[in-house]
């Protein structure tokens, strides 16, 4: 892989900055719940193989997961990654007609929980370069039993994110969520939604600081939603329904999921791509 620029260098360190941040937060609400839980990292390389047969290191990650009393499974993904994309998956990345040359770095988590009432959430943030340079990423929450506190306070905090940017921001990320995370074969969302949002271009330093932004924001709320209902009683029939859901969640990141689908046609690290997939789910 090529050697990092200014910008590329910038956007990997403030993305390796807020997974240590997040998953210390995480690691504290399993201290506040008299667990010893703790991340566990594992570092990955990828390298490509050219026409002769010639091996070529192509970046890599480390995969940080942890199975506590509360986090029943969180992940929390950082890769930076860079080559030749095929000429099949390059026609549907922008920039890349005559040059097939990528470079990706970001962060991906997904935590699922042990306690039905509390969300499951996905949050990501990545800046992508072929010839052109974008950001793209969000926040979405995944209750298996919604609760509308959770959600009004999930979106409101991702709203006034939005708004110290651009006013039509929230808007129009919101409504890409839930255009975006949805389940067609079911005709049902995966979750209560949040904001997706992808190629801002341009405006490295307004989009850059935009995503950061939205990264605050996740540190900010997403916590905050555990502990309020971390310790809420829940039934047998809660925890199947918990499991029920978690299946159209695996449905989604399978069949629709970017994310997988360029982890994958990259040559990413297997385990790091699915470890979005929960421990247990139930299809009934």
């Amino acid at each position: 892989m090529t050697p990092l620029d200014d910008q590329q260098s910038a956007a990997k360190a403030w993305f390796e900055g807020l997974r240590d941040r997040i998953t210390a937060e995480f690691e504290a609400i399993e201290r506040e719940a008299g667990s010893d839980a703790a991340f566990t990292y594992t570092p990955w390389d990828r390298t490509e193989s050219d026409a002769d047969g010639n091996v070529t290191p192509g970046g890599g990650g480390v995969r940080g997961q942890m199975t506590g009393k509360i986090f029943e499974k969180v992940g929390v993904n950082v890769s930076t990654v860079g080559g030749q994309l095929s000429p099949e998956f390059a026609a549907s990345i922008p920039g890349t007609d005559d040059d097939k040359s990528f470079f990706a770095t970001g962060i991906s988590l997904v935590a699922h929980m042990a306690n039905p009432h509390v969300p499951a959430v996905h949050m990501n943030c990545r800046m992508l370069s072929t010839t052109r340079r974008w950001f793209g990423g969000g926040a979405d929450l995944n209750p298996a039993i919604p609760n509308a506190e959770d959600t009004d306070a999930f979106h409101a905090r991702l709203r006034a994110a939005c708004a110290a940017h651009d006013p039509t921001f929230y808007p129009r990320f919101s409504k890409w969520a839930e255009e975006y995370f949805w389940l067609p074969h079911r005709q049902v969302a995966r979750g209560v939604g949040g904001i997706f949002f992808d190629r801002l271009e341009d405006h490295f330093d307004a989009h850059f600081a935009f995503t950061r932004d939205v990264g605050e924001a996740f540190l900010d709320i997403f916590p905050a939603i555990v502990r309020r209902r971390m310790n809420t009683p829940f039934t047998d029939a809660d925890r199947e329904t918990l499991l029920e859901y978690r299946g159209r969640y695996v449905e989604f990141n399978l069949l629709f999921d970017r994310g997988t689908l360029f982890g994958l046609k990259t040559g990413g690290n297997i385990d790091a791509i699915l470890m979005s997939l929960p421990p247990l789910a139930r299809w009934a």
